[in-house]
């Protein structure tokens, strides 16, 4: 089975944070977040832009980007940064019994130099114009995991609207 992990470094703002907490419950990815975190997980922020959704986040914290490492030795990881010289058209996200790492860095500074150039095959930099130098890392939480669950045929996932909410034809209901 495939599974797909997102990993923030040192997440600094907790809106942020909230709205991967929210991506990572409805598409079933795990949550890593990498200490220091900007804010407590209590804080008002994280619940407001998680909603309700935080019980469905199967989430871990690590003291450090060491502990991380030690903790999840397998898988293939992939850093995003502005820096990358490899874009997500590029990746092979659908291998059998793999786990997937997207990993993030902090808002301000993003991943550090030295993570950065130690796996410089596997970063990756979402096209965008000269305009901007990056996305909100919530935005690009979430494009990396749609890829992969994409290239994996959206596994698991609910393809249309359930019924215990509005249902699939509520549209077509007058």
């Amino acid at each position: 089975m495939i599974h797909n992990h997102l990993v923030l470094f040192e997440p600094e703002i907790p809106q942020n944070t909230g709205n991967c907490m929210r991506t990572c419950a409805g598409t079933n990815t795990t949550l890593h977040l990498i200490k220091p975190l900007g804010f407590s997980l209590d804080d008002k922020f994280i619940k407001r832009s998680a909603v309700n959704y935080i019980p469905y986040v199967h989430f871990f914290i690590y003291e450090s980007w060491e502990e991380f490492l030690e903790k999840n030795p397998n898988g293939k990881k992939f850093y995003f940064s502005r820096y990358g010289l490899k874009s997500p058209s590029d990746l092979v996200l659908n291998e059998d019994n793999m786990d997937y790492y997207f990993v993030i860095g902090k808002e301000s500074t993003g991943i550090p130099k030295k993570i950065l150039q130690d796996n410089l095959d596997s970063c990756i930099r979402l096209p965008m114009t000269d305009k901007i130098r990056a996305l909100n890392m919530s935005n690009v939480a979430a494009i990396s995991i749609y890829e992969a669950l994409r290239q994996q045929s959206y596994q698991g996932l609910e393809m249309y609207e359930p019924e215990i909410y509005k249902g699939k034809d509520y549209l077509l209901k007058k």
